[in-house]
């Protein structure tokens, strides 16, 4: 599709871009670069990251997956029990306080799926587990980019790992393939849009550990830390936006940010395309218990022992798994759950800390 240009005269936030050819080689540069990025403002653009070509399957997938009628997506609906795979229509969550819904629709399809095709061992029954054009490509396209994203995050996490001061390969054992995990790829549509203002996703913390984002068009805007002010993210051609969850900052006794986000309508005449962007988000085992990994590393005990938020136990030391602390945030977001404000703030993260 023809996308219009990025309207020059609307102020972006820089990211520092990040070479992953230079990651794999572990130049020492690019390492140090990453990890400024990671921990200040918990964003920064990936170049060199060999998932275009595969991204680009994807989003010809997903256009073709949300053409079908709305009743036949509904059959494939997560549901409101806190199960993230599946469908999710426009409007089905909440994106502020107030109880405003979301206008954009989307298809998660499960890293664990993806990984064990022919068989679906997340979704049941079988057989009304995925739309059919998503379970006729899942072995050509939808595992290839399962695959090589897994590959990408694992690479940035091994190094974010030895820069936390932990042992060799600590924080990839909380993300192996073997272990179900909430870990999905996720292709997402927002229509056109007349009020660039509306809000599609609302203010939020990731999940959990990286997110590797693709996207054409604006709409992605930081808060960044200090600031009052909401600002775009310049979408750059063959640069990946990539993002650190809860999961990590949590592992990581805050060192790693989790930074606040949201996605409103493209700017200017941006706004009259459907807007598609396609991610795929990496999570901790269901079995991971998310608490700073303090007792393993003298970096992470003592970013713990400084924190301006000692007194709160539960931020460092949360207690749910990570499958628990992920159904109450997806769960809870749901229209169809809300029952007043409290059932908005009962799925936030660790963006609790960063508003007032």
């Amino acid at each position: 599709m023809s996308i219009p240009a990025w309207p020059e005269d609307v102020p972006t936030h820089p990211l520092l871009v990040v070479d992953y050819q230079l990651l794999k080689k572990r130049d020492a540069g690019e390492i140090e670069k990453l990890w400024e990025a990671a921990t200040k403002l918990g964003f920064w653009y990936l170049k060199d990251h060999e998932v275009d070509e595969l991204a680009q399957k994807v989003f010809d997938l997903g256009a073709e997956v949300m053409a079908l009628p709305l009743e036949e997506k509904m059959k494939y609906e997560q549901g409101d029990e806190g199960n993230s795979f599946g469908y999710k229509k426009a409007g089905g969550n909440a994106v502020a306080a107030s109880g405003e819904p979301d206008t954009i629709e989307f298809l998660n399809v499960a890293k664990d799926d993806a990984l064990a095709w022919p068989n679906v061992v997340r979704r049941a029954p079988p057989g009304t587990s995925y739309p059919e054009p998503a379970l006729e490509r899942m072995e050509s396209t939808i595992q290839p980019f399962v695959r090589k994203s897994l590959a990408v995050n694992n690479t940035i996490m091994d190094i974010l790992n030895d820069k936390l001061g932990l042992k060799k390969g600590r924080l990839l054992e909380f993300h192996t393939d073997e272990e179900f995990s909430a870990s999905e790829a996720r292709i997402i549509r927002n229509p056109p849009m007349s009020n660039t203002q509306k809000i599609a996703i609302g203010s939020h913390t990731d999940f959990g550990s990286l997110s590797f984002l693709h996207n054409r068009q604006g709409g992605l805007q930081v808060l960044p830390p200090g600031s009052e002010t909401w600002q775009y993210v310049k979408p750059i051609a063959n640069h990946a936006v990539c993002n650190v969850g809860d999961s990590l900052s949590i592992f990581s006794g805050g060192i790693l940010r989790s930074n606040l986000h949201r996605v409103i309508p493209p700017p200017s005449t941006q706004a009259n395309n459907v807007r598609w962007s396609l991610v795929f988000f990496s999570r901790p085992g269901d079995s991971s218990v998310l608490r700073a990994l303090a007792a393993e590393s003298d970096i992470i005990a003592e970013a713990v022992a400084l924190s301006k938020e000692g007194e709160d136990v539960k931020k460092f030391d949360t207690g749910p798994t990570a499958e628990e602390w992920f159904a109450r945030r997806i769960k809870n977001q749901r229209i169809a759950n809300r029952k007043g404000p409290e059932t908005w703030m009962a799925s936030r993260g660790t963006e609790r800390v960063q508003v007032a």
